[in-house]
Order: structure tokens, then sequence, then C-alpha cells
């Protein structure tokens, strides 16, 4: 007994001392990067001597006067699975390590998005038995200032209880890897849903760029605490400033009725998110008020009342009876209104919506608002009175910059990868034209704080969503997007992955991952893995106008166009003159050009290829079965043209 009490004693003193500690992102089951040299690194005491065992490696280094020590690994060629060892005044030991392919999986929704989401998920996650393919998933946080480690992370091992969970597009793509290289395989996801390029993006490299400088000037170098108090008091005093009165849930109780004087308050547009409007970013509750106007034939009737989409949840009154509420923020509604509510003269439509992040406010197709009354159809498109009731007292990771940055990426960094996977822009559409310089800023922002030069930066072009009904006449921010995500390539080492062809008009959230994995892991086969391949559509390259046609040729044919319709018919061209009237063309492929005509257009000037929010029509490819990339040969002006990133001051 006494032996034994001696020797706990002995054990106690060693670990209440302890000191030796590591990155979350160092645990079991975790990948190293082959072939380059592997940082390892995390904290001890002030001066500890650590030493690190890996494979056949020995490594000595002491912590410095602030207890942070470094070391790095000779590369390493594929293979496991090993043990790292870190011995100090403790020891760690991370066992089933192995080294091969890494990959950093970043973006919103769409890179969040989940293999037991995602299309034929039953199958693909009983399928699933890869232990050489491995997943990081870094838990949601924020900061605004940069932080040393990660909230919280785990590696798992794929198989059919683990899949599930991870990132479908990084999955769908390691697998592919995996079954052409057959070494193993590590994802770091580092995403969330609804978050715009700025808040991935550190506050250093918007200070030395000219387009976001001034704007980063406002942004505070304080904790999140008291970043949460400035941003609400800052975004209060805006918001009452612009609708001439205070913000209280009080003074909202009769805002629903039918006799409540709305004149003095401030209007914006529907159907179009508030953010890109006046009312501007933030997240919290408003009401929305539109009168109109019923004869005494339509008075006393049943209606149905159409709002498009709400993002994200409201209650909907008519002369203050509610008829309808729905919390789901891409679903279109549609109340019924009971006999007897509406009146002769004015009615009026009241909604309370409360916007938890990322969008606000009604959107969708202009068509999709409006009261049907009997044979009377209302149009609702256009102005609404609206007022503030509440603002949130979370801080988002939109709510300023670089707080993902900060929480979700410095502390990977300097961690060895061999490329990264991104999945975002949807946020961002609303201001597309600047999107040609934040996107190429949080790449060079990426590509400079990681030792690792101009390392492969993958992303996914914008798929087909009619969020607005945007095309060629109406302005469409999410083909400038794609515009703006076309550009980004001509960065050093980039791809993209066109998907127009296999999204959902009705679904910002695609289930087929899998096509967007193969066409991304088809880049990286053949840029970095030396598999000589095909990996992208045709792109255009110039037009010639011949009469009234236009003659288009592209670069990246592969072996040449195709289309998969059986008569030979191209879906997705429009042309226009000089009056910038676009039509719907007709288009035809010979010896790998494409002509684009149509009879309202005597003298072309421009065409457009899948200009529209929605661009599933298109269905020009080349023979490899990549299509191609959405394009414009004008440069006539953008509707996202003015529409800057700002923070709340």
């Amino acid at each position: 007994m006494r032996s034994f009490i001696l020797v706990f004693a002995f054990l106690f003193s060693i670990y209440s001392n302890a000191t030796i500690r590591l990155p979350k992102i160092f645990a079991d089951d975790m990948v190293f990067q082959r072939d380059k040299l592997i940082p390892v690194w995390g904290w001890a005491d002030a001066n500890e001597k650590i030493e690190i065992r890996f494979n056949k490696q020995l490594k000595t280094t002491k912590a410095d006067k602030n207890g942070k020590w470094m070391v790095r690994l000779n590369a390493e060629n594929a293979g496991g699975p090993f043990e790292l060892s870190v011995k100090g005044k403790n020891k760690l030991v991370l066992k089933n390590v192995l080294v091969g392919e890494v990959w950093i999986c970043s973006g919103q929704s769409n890179m969040a998005f989940t293999v037991s989401e995602g299309y034929n998920a039953e199958k693909e996650i009983n399928e699933a038995n890869f232990p050489f393919i491995r997943h990081f998933t870094v838990e949601r946080d924020i900061s605004s200032l940069p932080k040393d480690d990660l909230k919280a992370g785990k590696w798992e091992v794929c198989d059919k209880t683990t899949v599930g969970n991870f990132t479908a597009v990084g999955y769908f793509f390691a697998k592919k890897l995996y079954e052409e290289l057959k070494i193993p395989i590590g994802l770091i996801n580092t995403s969330w849903g609804g978050t715009g390029s700025e808040t991935w993006t550190s506050r250093e490299a918007f200070e030395y760029s000219d387009e976001f400088k001034e704007m980063i000037a406002g942004m505070p170098k304080v904790n999140l605490d008291s970043i949460s108090q400035i941003f609400i008091k800052s975004i209060t005093k805006r918001i009452e400033i612009l609708q001439g009165s205070k913000i209280s849930p009080d003074d909202a109780t009769s805002f629903k009725e039918l006799t409540f004087n709305d004149a003095s308050w401030p209007e914006l547009n529907a159907p179009e998110l508030w953010e890109p409007q006046d009312l501007g970013e933030f997240d919290g509750v408003v009401w929305l008020r539109k009168t109109i106007t019923l004869s005494a034939n339509d008075a006393g009737k049943t209606a149905t009342l159409e709002l498009s989409k709400i993002d994200d949840e409201d209650i909907t009154y008519v002369n203050g009876i509610e008829v309808g509420r729905n919390n789901i923020w891409d679903a279109k509604r549609k109340y019924e209104i009971l006999a007897g509510i509406l009146k002769e003269d004015e009615n009026v439509i009241s909604i309370r919506i409360v916007d938890g992040g990322g969008g606000g406010g009604i959107y969708g197709e202009t068509a999709d608002l409006k009261l049907t009354v009997g044979n009377t159809l209302i149009p609702l498109a256009g102005k609404w009175k609206y007022q503030v009731e509440e603002v949130k007292s979370d801080i988002s990771p939109n709510s300023y910059p670089s707080l993902l940055f900060n929480a979700m990426v410095n502390p990977l960094i300097p961690f060895a990868f061999q490329g990264v996977l991104w999945y975002q822009g949807e946020t961002n559409a609303w201001r597309a034209q600047q999107y040609k310089k934040a996107f190429p800023l949080l790449i060079n922002d990426w590509r400079n704080r990681w030792p690792q030069g101009d390392f492969p930066f993958y992303f996914v072009q914008l798929s087909s969503f009619n969020e607005t009904n945007g095309d060629s006449n109406n302005g469409s921010m999410w083909a400038e997007l794609r515009e703006a995500q076309t550009e980004t390539l001509q960065l050093k080492n980039t791809g993209m992955c066109v998907t127009t062809d296999i999204g959902d008009p009705n679904d910002i959230h695609p289930k087929n991952k899998q096509e967007v994995g193969k066409r991304l892991s088809a880049i990286a086969l053949n840029n970095i893995y030396q598999k000589n391949r095909v990996y992208g559509g045709p792109t255009f390259k110039s037009m010639e106008i011949q009469g009234n046609k236009i003659i288009l040729s592209f670069e990246n044919v592969g072996s040449g166009l195709s289309t998969p319709d059986k008569y030979g018919y191209l879906k997705g061209f429009e042309i226009a003159g000089k009056d910038q009237v676009f039509y719907y063309a007709k288009a035809i492929i010979l010896n790998d050009k494409v002509i684009v005509y149509a009879e309202n257009v005597a003298t072309p000037a421009a065409v457009h290829f899948g200009w529209a929010d929605d661009a599933s029509d298109n269905n020009l490819y080349n023979k490899e079965g990549f299509p191609v990339v959405p394009f414009r040969t004008d440069n006539w002006k953008n509707v996202t043209e003015n529409i800057k990133y700002r923070i709340v001051q």
C-alpha cells in the first residue's frame, strides 16, 4: 500500500507540473503534409528544453522567455501510422499519425455542407471505409484579435460512423485523390455558413490595401466584449438617425394595426435584402408596412398573400390580424386571408421580420410579391415603410472584418499543407464588383502569412440560384460575382471549378457535391500530381462581328466543343446591340467556334453567356464534360459597381 501511495504521489507531481501544450490541430489520427518541412510548435515553461520524436527523427529545442517553442521536422514521404512524442517536464504522445496530402477546406455554407446533407447520402455513408482519409473540423469561433489556438477541433478517421459530418466538397475531392494516389489525405475544415470574404481576411491585409485601408481604420483594436458594446451603440445610433426615432420593443406593439400612422417611417425596396440598402448590415427585428387600396367589390373577400422569400423569420399581419408565419429563410411565403379581413379603401400589410445572421428582409422574384383577391392582382414589389424594433446584441462573423481569420485561420499558421479548397461568394454577391479586389486580397493575405509561397488555391464558382431573378437586362449580382471569381484566375497557381450546370435554381445549397469534388480534384491531379488530363472547361477568347452574327472563339477547348442537346441547340446565349438591350440568341457550334445571332438584333455589339442568377440553361461543354465558363464580351456598367463593404463606426 505504501509503495502504491509513493508511485501515485510521484505521478501526481509529474502531471501537476505538466507544462508542455500543443495546439489543438495536433492530435491523434492527424495527417502531416508529405515532402515539406513539418512545423511542430507549442507552449511550455520559459526556457524549458523540448525533445520531439517522429518516425526516425529526433529534434530538440528550447522554449523562449514567453514559453513558445517550434521545430521543423525534416520532410517525410507518405506513410504511417507513426507516433509523435513531445517531451519536456511532461510527455505527450500522439498516435496513429499519417503523412500524406493535407488540404484546407474553407468558405461559407456550401463548404460547411456535410456528406449527410447531400445527394445519395445514405449510399455514400454506407460505402465510406477509407481509414487513410482523415477530417479535422475547426469549431466555429470569432475574435477581434488574432488567437494563437483554436477554440476546439477534432481529427476523425473516415468510416460510416464519421463521414456524415465531413465537408461534402472536401470529402469527394479527397476520395478521388485517394483513388488515384493511394496515399493518406487530410482535410482541415474551417468554414462558417453565411460569411463574407472580409471576415476571413486579416486586418493587416486591409491596412495595406488602397481599396480597404480607409474602411479598416474604423475598426477598434480591442477585445470582443468591448467591440460588442461599440457595435451595438454605433449601429443603434446610425439606425435611430436614419428612421428618426428611438429603437424600442415597447413602441412595436401597435405596428401591426391598421390605424397606426407610419407616415414618418423611411422606406426600402422589396424584394431586396436590406444590407445593400440604406438600412445596411445588421441583425435584429424589423417591421415592414405597406398600404394598399381595395375597391368595394374586393372588400371582405378571401385572398392570397404571397411575399416571395423572407430571411429569416416572419409574422405577417393584415389589418392587425395575423395571417401567417414562417421560420424557413429560403421558403416562399404564401398566406391565405380569410373573408372579412380586407376592407374597402385602405388596408395595411405588416410584417415583423427577425434576421439572425447574414442577409435580412424580403428577397426573390418580383412576381412572387403580390396580393390576389378574386380576379384582382395587386403587385406588392416596390417601396415598403420600415422601422427597427431591436438590434441583436450578438456579434456575428460579418459584424466586423477579420473575426474568423483571427479565430479560425490564424491559429492554424504555420501548419504545413498542400493547398486550399474555397467555396464562398454568395454573401458577397451584392458587392460583387468589389470582390474583384477583396478575393485576391484574401488569397494573397493567406499566402503571405504561411511560409509556403504561392500555394495552390482552388475555388468553386457560384452555382445557379435564382436569388433575385437577375439577368442581362435587370442586372445580375450573381453573374457579376462569377465574373469576379473568373478574373481571380489571373493570380498564380489558382484554379476554378464551374458549377452553373449542377446547381438548383430553388436551393442555394445544391446537393450534388460529388461532381464539385470531382472537378476540383481534376485541377489538382493535373497541376500538382502530374496526372496529365483536361481539367476545366473552355473560356472565352475573342469575338468577331460578321453582319448580324457574332463568332466566338475559345481557349481550353480540350478535344472540342460539344453540347448534350441531341439537336445541337445551345442555350444560355444572349445578344445585344449598342442599345444594350439583350435578347435570347440562337447559337450553333461550327469548327469549335460558336456562331450567335438573334432576329431582333440587326447590328450586334455584345454577347452574354450564362449572365443570370440562374444560369442552369447553359449547355455548352468541351467533350471531356467540363462546362464553358460564363462570360460577357462587353464592359457595360455593373449593378454592384458602387456598393462597398463598410463597418459600423
